[in-house]
């Protein structure tokens, strides 16, 4: 089956939880997670809706292959509209989480309404009901976590909980689940946060419902399984280095964006890199390195757990950070250092702990501290401004500034409000490296240009998630592609968004893409569920998908101005490396990306699009 066919909807307002039947009909058009979430979402919320308004819904989400035997089927989608970018806003996370929901019976919690009082939603098996959470208000992640586990005497309880950014509404604020797996992006932490719900616990022991082909799918996974581990980037890499690995190719290809891309070549990258957490250190002998793990299901493995230098300035006289914990991904790693010129790697992982602890996204964070450093050193903000001084490569002020906006203290209330909206206010909204208001990844614009065509036309804002051409452009996966050139780049980004829109829906990491492709995927999902799932039916459910979030932007009031890069990226040439001399090629790849997609030059999809997709 794939689907438990039930779903759970949850009226903060009256404080009700009531059962109700999964649209089968939507299920077999959008297959489930973010496609069947942003499915609901379309068709019972207004686009123009406040975010942060009682109106707005959040709806978290499994895939049919959530809490299967198919590798990384642990995901889950936390889908709402946007506060940081008032776009459509999917955030997936990894962990245990997703497939506990399953196990409970459940494929979908839709929240509405807004609670007058904070709650905690507890969920075991059938049985759902909100809590009181007065006593977790003000605790951070980890504090939640740990209460809750003690409060109901069972330490194999899941929980998904907003720290104090998310009440604080700090608009990159996410969602952390497992203590340091997070759906990360688009500030779905401070819509939680802004219906008075502090926490979902769930304890599910039911397994999950039937598969359809239950000889044919266990073919089909172990097939699956035996490509990733055949794999140089999934069997071999990620393991050993995690995302990590990336930090020196790409700032050996000249696109590590540095100091809020005003350079595009870190010269610490080595310092910060997965190889440097292997490294042993002078101080204490070990490596910043624990061990790598897995979410759940996972043959993988590509997440860190590490351990911060006890002597480090951060943490010398706080021991609560001095154990193992969740370590530096490549994104977190980059935005906390390469994008303000930080090459302390034990500051950086201090920063990630908070974020981790607080709910924040580090992606967003970091690349808006880039914008505070360099109004900075323009003068535009000042040290009595800030309480601390500020310049390109302090660390201490990345600590500083982390504590401070996690709490919402002093002018970390504004770093919480995004780099958009602070360069705005403070008369230089070119120097925020965002589109429709969500910050940039770790890739130059203008060194892999396919990945500026993907910020660009992303539905949820900057992403390097929805259309990762990086696998292509530096990788070579599934075939190689320049970076440099604009020519194909349209046909490539609309088919990895496609494909990724299945990825996602069917409940897998998009890790897996390194390895699979959709047709590694769709033996799997044709022995797991119902109906057909032709890779023909799979091409025309990613496409669907895309669409679909398009047209929720067009109504929410976006245009095809909003597909643009920051003036920087366009007019300034990189510096130096192998795209020096570069900018991005944004201008011509835009209106072949609407011709390809069957859009108008505007940016619309056309009536012979939407009538061939069913919208």
């Amino acid at each position: 089956m794939g689907w438990n066919k039930k779903v759970l909807r949850v009226n903060l307002t009256a404080g009700t939880c009531t059962e109700e039947p999964l649209n089968m009909k939507w299920a077999h058009d959008y297959l489930g997670s973010r496609g069947l979430a942003t499915k609901y979402l379309v068709e019972e919320t207004d686009p123009k809706v406040d975010p942060l308004s009682p109106e707005n819904k959040m709806i978290m989400s499994t895939g049919p292959l959530t809490g299967t035997m198919a590798s990384t089927g642990g995901r889950y989608t936390i889908v709402t509209k946007g506060p940081l970018t008032g776009a459509i806003a999917c955030s997936n996370s990894g962990g245990f989480f997703g497939a506990e929901m399953k196990f409970a019976g459940w494929d979908m919690i839709i929240f509405e309404g807004r609670s007058p009082k904070p709650v905690y939603l507890f969920v075991e098996n059938d049985r759902a009901e909100l809590r009181d959470a007065s006593h977790l208000w003000g605790k951070s992640c980890w504090e939640t976590e740990e209460t809750i586990k003690a409060q109901h005497q069972d330490p194999q309880i899941r929980i998904s909980s907003i720290g104090v950014a998310g009440e604080n509404q700090v608009l990159f604020a996410c969602v952390v689940n497992d203590l340091h797996r997070a759906a990360g992006r688009s500030g779905v932490g401070a819509v939680m946060g802004s219906k008075n719900l502090k926490a979902v616990a769930l304890r599910g022991t039911k397994g999950v419902a039937g598969i359809k082909d239950f000889p044919a799918f266990m073919k089909a996974t172990n097939d699956a399984k035996k490509v990733l581990a055949d794999n140089a980037v999934t069997g071999q890499g990620l393991p050993k280095y995690g995302t990590q690995v990336l930090m020196n190719v790409i700032n050996e290809i000249g696109a590590l964006p540095t100091r809020n891309h005003r350079d595009s070549q870190f010269e610490d990258a080595s310092k910060i890199s997965a190889e440097a957490m292997h490294e042993k250190r002078e101080s204490d002998g070990k490596p910043q390195l624990v061990t790598n793990a897995a979410c759940f299901g996972c043959t993988i493995a590509c997440g860190r757990i590490s351990e911060i230098d006890k002597g480090h300035f951060t943490v010398k006289n706080n021991p609560k950070y001095w154990g193992a914990s969740g370590g530096l991904e490549y994104e977190a790693a980059w935005a906390l250092g390469a994008a303000n010129g930080v090459g302390d790697i034990e500051a950086l992982q201090y920063a990630n702990l908070i974020c981790n602890e607080q709910g924040m996204d580090p992606i967003s964070f970091g690349a808006t501290i880039g914008a505070v450093m360099e109004l900075y050193e323009m003068g535009v903000l000042t040290s009595e401004m800030l309480g601390i001084d500020a310049p390109f490569g302090s660390a201490e002020a990345l600590a500083k500034m982390v504590e401070m906006t996690a709490l919402g203290q002093g002018f970390g209330k504004e770093i919480g409000q995004g780099s958009k909206r602070l360069c705005a206010k403070y008369g230089h909204p070119g120097l925020s490296m965002s589109v429709k208001g969500q910050e940039f990844p770790a890739y130059d614009a203008r060194g892999i240009q396919g990945m500026g065509l993907t910020y660009a036309t992303s539905n949820r804002g900057a992403c390097h998630l929805r259309s990762y051409t990086v696998a292509s452009e530096v990788l070579g996966i599934p075939v190689k592609t320049d970076p440099l050139v604009t020519e194909g780049k349209p046909e490539l980004v609309k088919a990895f968004q496609d494909a990724t829109a299945v990825f996602d829906s069917a409940g897998i990491c998009v890790f897996t893409s390194f390895a699979w492709t959709l047709a590694d995927v769709q033996p799997q999902l044709a022995a797991a569920c119902e109906g057909d799932w032709s890779m023909e039916k799979l091409n025309e459910v990613g496409e669907r998908i895309w669409n679909m979030e398009r047209q929720y932007n067009n109504a929410a009031g976006f245009t095809s101005k909003d597909d643009n890069l920051p003036p920087r990226l366009m007019n300034e040439a990189a510096k130096t490396g192998p795209a020096k001399g570069l900018v991005s090629g944004l201008a011509k790849m835009l209106p072949e990306y609407y011709s390809v997609r069957g859009w108008t030059p505007e940016g619309v999809p056309t009536a012979e699009t939407i009538e061939r997709l069913g919208l």
